[in-house]
């Protein structure tokens, strides 16, 4: 979940609102990618869940990580609850279980974000051991009831957390027990953002079934291979989805303006104060008409916190943000962002991916959602697997990549960054099946050993 913005300039029509989104438009030369991945905290001597208070908990750690890194500490009241890497870009946030979060600078090219990610995990790791903490690398925690998972001290979460049951059953185990990756594209125009758009949304089950890995929940098998990827259809359908109106002739910055003014806002921050508007308009804020804060008007950190706080698959900021995936390891993270990079930043294969999705009807689409997170790669949709259609998609993101050319030290292009997610669809078998292999056969039924196993 993104950090709070702080941008006072008024917004008073829907046009400035519009005007803000287009402002994100940015020519090819300067694209770039970002990749976030969150990750569950344990204690390594007994799998419990680590707080944040305490001489060993996640505050400490965040100071570890910022005595090591330099990166300036994010406050809220006098408790640090992330870091800032104020020359890079880059920033570590915690969600509301805990789940520690690395938000990556925007980058040039698959490579760097491969260093990226190895820099923060030994850094996180160097820091852990001391504490003796690890990391998991599945996409929902395993063990613990959400009545033992801890609470972080953010008090947007608590207005969340009070609102979520009124509008869902999960919602609360989407906040404090799952974990996700996430990629962030750049686009040149509204054509370019609404085609990288439907293009990303219609994909997204597939980028879902190729990387799913939460099979586990309170201890034993919950009967999905992403679980994380279950638990969004029934955590808020206002602010969730597959968007299909961003099908539909005439779809641009307008129409998603509408659908985000007709999404209940959480609150309204004013300096260090987050005020509880849970379920209110923004189109009341935006005149002046919000009863719980008579006469305050819209901001523009208002509304870029507003949008923040929608979940659909695809996410419209001032950027494209792909938020499908279940978290892995090292090599399934960037293997996320080579295969988006490499459909979305370029032109052919981004018009051959367009050539696979385009005959799907809604419906369709909405099926494949709903499929995808029990059967994966054994979905189906328009009479083809998903796992043929992700090996149709890997081979678009595989010449895409090669065109890019962009090599590293020792000549390799980004292509190598993909061949994770390609030896997953060619065995057929998503990283949540192995594991449940796993438990079922040498971890004899017991869900433990992920603590030593599917770690960081």
């Amino acid at each position: 979940m993104a950090r709070d913005v702080s941008d006072t300039t008024p917004i008073g029509a829907r046009a400035e609102l519009v005007e803000w989104i287009a402002e994100g438009e940015k020519p090819r030369e300067t694209w770039r990618l970002g990749t976030e991945h969150e990750k569950v905290p344990f204690y390594t001597e007994d799998a419990a869940p680590v707080p944040y208070d305490g001489k060993k908990g996640i505050r400490a750690l965040l100071e570890g990580l910022q005595e090591r890194t330099g990166w300036s500490p994010i406050m809220e009241d006098d408790k640090p609850i992330g870091l800032l890497d104020e020359t890079g870009g880059g920033a570590i946030s915690l969600e509301p279980g805990g789940q520690f979060e690395l938000s990556g600078a925007p980058l040039r090219t698959l490579h760097e974000t491969a260093q990226e990610t190895a820099q923060h995990l030994a850094d996180v790791k160097a820091i852990g051991e001391t504490l003796g903490m690890g990391f998991l690398t599945l996409g929902m925690s395993p063990l613990w009831t959400r009545a033992e998972t801890p609470v972080m001290p953010k008090k947007r979460y608590r207005i969340m957390t009070d609102y979520m049951p009124k509008v869902g059953s999960l919602g609360l185990d989407m906040m404090y027990r799952t974990s996700t990756v996430q990629v962030n594209m750049d686009y040149a125009s509204e054509a370019d953002m609404v085609k990288k758009l439907r293009v990303s949304l219609a994909l997204q089950p597939v980028a879902t079934a190729i990387f799913a890995n939460s099979p586990f929940t309170e201890g034993k098998p919950n009967g999905y291979l992403s679980m994380r990827s279950r638990i969004w259809l029934d955590t808020d359908r206002h602010r969730t989805g597959m968007m299909a109106f961003a099908f539909e002739d005439g779809f641009g910055y307008e129409r998603y303006v509408d659908w985000a003014l007709g999404v209940p806002m959480y609150f309204v921050k004013r300096d260090a104060t987050y005020h509880d508007v849970a379920g209110a308009s923004f189109r009341d804020l935006l005149h002046g008409k919000l009863a719980q804060l008579p006469g305050e008007r819209a901001t523009r950190s208002d509304w870029a916190n507003h949008v923040s706080t929608l979940f659909p698959e695809v996410r419209l900021k001032r950027y494209l943000e792909m938020r499908g995936a279940d978290v892995g390891g090292p090599e399934q993270i960037v293997a996320l962002s080579a295969f988006w990079t490499g459909l979305l930043y370029d032109e052919a294969a981004l018009d051959g991916a367009w050539e696979l999705v385009k005959g799907w009807r809604a419906e369709e689409r909405e099926r494949l959602r709903a499929d995808v997170p029990k059967l994966a790669l054994k979905a189906a949709i328009a009479g083809r697997s998903v796992q043929d259609i992700a090996r149709d998609a890997l081979a678009l993101a595989r010449e895409g990549l090669k065109r890019r050319a962009h090599l590293d030290a020792s000549g390799q292009d980004e292509t190598k960054h993909l061949v994770y997610a390609e030896e997953i669809v060619a065995s057929g078998r998503t990283p949540a099946e192995r594991w449940l292999e796993r438990y079922h056969g040498a971890w004899g039924g017991s869900v433990r050993p992920a603590f030593s196993e599917c770690v960081f």
